[in-house]
């Protein structure tokens, strides 16, 4: 799954990886945690340009009689999104990519009873994108909440070890198809639901400071 994940990449560099016009004002983020905001990418289906707009993070179906659904859905299982009530319909229209420079995964130690975290990221470093689903969202009383779910898939290698699913890290050339709602080919778009490649990741311990969703700061990265 994805629980925890980073940005530290700045404006100017997430605006030149997804072509995007204007640079983002965009502070590092060491924690980002469900239900707090997150930065996605999106395409403008009237101009086919792309613009970054903030979603809480847990998705809230349109048809959602409250928004207390959207605690439950911070994960979609990429395999059966084109069929769940819950995703289905995002599925087809409202696609985006969620920039990250990494994520965090938790694994049990024996004879401990705290879960030791781990951060995952590129081994060159670079930021990469997680695939996500979007949706509007409006109270009866008029409030309109965006927000957001990251779809994941069977781990690779390197994660199975800490957990059976990661993420879904779509690849620059396939940043296109994937925003573009136009496209509904499912078998096409599910072509990319397939793990990340073990070789081009690395992961290492952090310290559990990371745990709580209101450390903020460059040490919830620091290896121990």
């Amino acid at each position: 799954m994805c629980g925890r994940f980073v940005l530290m990449a700045l404006g100017k560099l997430v605006a030149e990886q997804f072509e995007l016009d204007d640079e983002p004002n965009l502070e590092p983020r060491y924690n980002i945690a469900p239900s707090q905001q997150v930065a996605a990418v999106c395409r403008i289906p009237e101009t086919k340009k792309r613009e970054l707009r903030m979603f809480r993070w847990g998705l809230i179906p349109f048809w959602a009689k409250d928004e207390k659904i959207g605690h439950k859905l911070i994960n979609a299982k990429s395999e059966t999104v084109a069929e769940k009530p819950a995703f289905r319909a995002a599925f087809k229209h409202k696609r985006c990519l969620i920039p990250a420079d990494g994520f965090y995964e938790w694994k049990r130690r024996e004879g401990k009873k705290t879960k030791q975290p781990h951060f995952i990221r590129m081994k060159n470093g670079e930021p990469f994108a997680l695939a996500g689903l979007w949706e509007n969202w409006e109270s009866p009383e008029g409030k309109i909440i965006e927000s957001c779910v990251i779809l994941t898939t069977n781990s690779n290698n390197l994660i199975q070890s800490l957990h059976d699913r990661m993420p879904v890290i779509v690849l620059p050339q396939d940043y296109e198809l994937w925003l573009n709602t136009a496209i509904t080919d499912t078998e096409n778009l599910k072509r990319l639901f397939t793990p990340h490649p073990q070789e081009a990741m690395e992961a290492y311990e952090v310290s559990v400071f990371v745990n709580g969703p209101s450390n903020e700061d460059p040490e919830c990265i620091e290896p121990i």
